[in-house]
């Protein structure tokens, strides 16, 4: 009698290397639609600010808005993916990236770009979050580096070609740095249309139900302690009864949201998942990293627009080692990690790499010789590409098929979290020391400071008269190498937690169990061969 066998998930076995591409065609355009229309941005920021007369402030917090919204609603939209379409999901996803973009270029103020940035941080969540859930769910651990290394590549292009394509927009008149946030519109329909017709994945049917309030105490305690960091030390003393309010309430909305995930019966983030020590410690990574990430990295574009008076085109430009590091990185260790199995100790080598290269760029100035600065970035580029994407994969190497969404999006939460706080916490420590810089150049050239600008909003460097615009460049390239010198212990951090993850070799299947499975019922069907032969051979 023959037994029926349970049917197996779909894993790398069953789709051709051409297969997979063509599903995951649509999902690395999308990405590359999010990863565009966020650096695009990036070196328009100083003329864009500037023009709608905002603050350093303001500065941060139209990245760091962008970043809160990601962080609040990418566990969301990973609790999605486990319960309904994922395909509809990644395509509701970019349709509200795109909106928020579209919005973006119509605003006239910066709280107005601010509320805009906030709808693209929603959509961006949601595309952060499914494509490492969609490739899970199609590739096995084992194949998954391989395809890690694609959507790195994707990324780091639309990283290099954003700073690029912004600069030249801020830079042609007749264009202006509106078109930054629409020229990501083309792509996004294509990826729509590339995406209804070569994505096919099953659809789990199951009752959604989604953690409402945890999301909304999550997001509230983040955001109280975002503003405290943010407004401490400038509209109120650090020490003081606002920064006893912000942080007091932060710490007791994050009390309750910690009450609400554990009774909660489909949590935000799922407490169960802390307690795999891999899943833990990839989460203190994940956190570093983000600072690396988004908190230093973001105010680059600044330092040489205002430190060394470049245009936004040649800003761009001058990023191109940071991000060719990365996309070095993430495309040749990804096939190595497929062809061997082993990722840890790429994690460890980012990590150093990481570490030092934030240690370094923290001695910059704005006469630091660019070719030294090219050094630096290019080890950083390096180690975000080692660490980022192979987190991510080191989790989902350790979870269950039903839980590939819930443990991916956790490790891109606190990633974006991390990112959101080094935004804002570098942001004002670039803000608080350009001021002491800018109140000590300016005194020693007898001018008062009120009269230079640094009341709030961001210089234009070459409208200063020579004197005083030499004093504003060496504040913020004396500021920038600050904030550099203040990440690097968060690259240290995740080089630590990083040596204390256990390394498990990567599976080839979804299926944690299966390899086990495999061996047994190769086992079984050695053994019924021998029976039916009488045991010869």
């Amino acid at each position: 009698m023959t037994q029926a066998t349970a049917p197996r998930p779909a894993t790398a076995v069953d789709m051709s290397h051409r297969q997979i591409l063509e599903a995951l065609s649509g999902l690395l355009l999308g990405m590359f639609v999010a990863i565009l229309s966020s650096t695009v941005v990036s070196n328009a920021l100083p003329r864009i600010i500037t023009d709608l007369h905002g603050s350093q402030s303001a500065y941060t917090w139209v990245v760091t808005s962008t970043l809160l919204a990601t962080t609040a609603t990418t566990p969301i939209w990973g609790k999605l993916a486990d319960l309904t379409s994922k395909k509809v999901l990644v395509q509701l996803a970019l349709t509200v990236f795109v909106l928020g973009s579209v919005l973006a270029g119509q605003a006239q103020t910066t709280g107005e770009l601010i509320a805009c940035r906030v709808v693209q941080g929603v959509g961006a969540g949601g595309l952060t979050a499914l494509a490492q859930v969609i490739m899970a769910t199609m590739i096995a651990p084992r194949e998954r580096g391989r395809y890690s290394g694609y959507l790195g590549a994707v990324m780091a292009v639309g990283t290099i070609g954003g700073p690029l394509i912004g600069g030249v927009i801020v830079d042609t008149d007749w264009l202006g740095w509106r078109w930054c946030f629409y020229v990501g519109v083309p792509f996004a329909v294509l990826a729509l249309v590339v995406l209804q017709k070569t994505l096919h994945l099953p659809v789990v049917k199951r009752k959604v139900t989604i953690d409402w309030w945890g999301a909304t105490l999550i997001t509230a305690a983040v955001s109280l302690l975002l503003v405290w960091i943010t407004l401490a030390g400038d509209r109120y003393d650090w020490i003081s009864w606002q920064s006893a309010v912000l942080v007091a309430g932060a710490v007791l909305l994050g009390a309750l949201a910690v009450r609400v995930e554990q009774r909660a019966a489909e949590p935000m983030i799922p407490p169960r998942l802390f307690r795999n020590r891999t899943i833990t410690l990839a989460v203190v990574a994940s956190v570093a990293v983000g600072v690396g990430m988004f908190g230093a990295s973001v105010f680059l574009g600044q330092y040489f627009q205002i430190a060394r008076g470049e245009s936004p085109t040649m800003s761009g430009l001058m990023t191109l080692p940071m991000i060719g590091g990365l996309l070095v990185a993430s495309t040749v260790v990804g096939r190595i990690i497929t062809s061997t199995g082993r990722w840890k100790r790429w994690l460890v080598t980012g990590s150093v790499l990481l570490t030092a290269g934030f240690a370094l760029m923290g001695s910059m100035r704005a006469d630091t010789p660019y070719w030294r600065l090219a050094v630096f970035m290019a080890l950083i580029g390096l180690g975000l590409g080692m660490t980022m994407q192979n987190l991510v994969l080191a989790v989902q190497n350790t979870v269950g098929a039903h839980e590939l969404g819930a443990a991916s999006s956790v490790v891109a939460f606190f990633r974006s979290l991390g990112g959101a706080v080094g935004v804002s916490a570098l942001g004002a420590v670039l803000g608080h020391r350009v001021k002491d810089y800018l109140a000590d150049g300016l005194s020693r050239l007898g001018v008062p400071a009120s009269g230079s600008g640094s009341g709030g909003a961001l210089p234009d460097v070459h409208t200063l008269p020579a004197p005083i615009r030499a004093v504003v460049e060496s504040a913020y390239g004396h500021g920038a190498g600050d904030i550099f010198l203040a990440a690097a212990p968060f690259g240290l951090l995740a080089l630590i937690a990083v040596v204390l993850i256990r390394e498990v070799p990567l599976r080839r299947s979804n299926d944690p169990v299966a390899t086990a499975v495999d061996r047994e019922s190769t086992v079984a069907a050695g053994a019924a061969a021998v029976v039916r032969t009488g045991g010869r051979d």
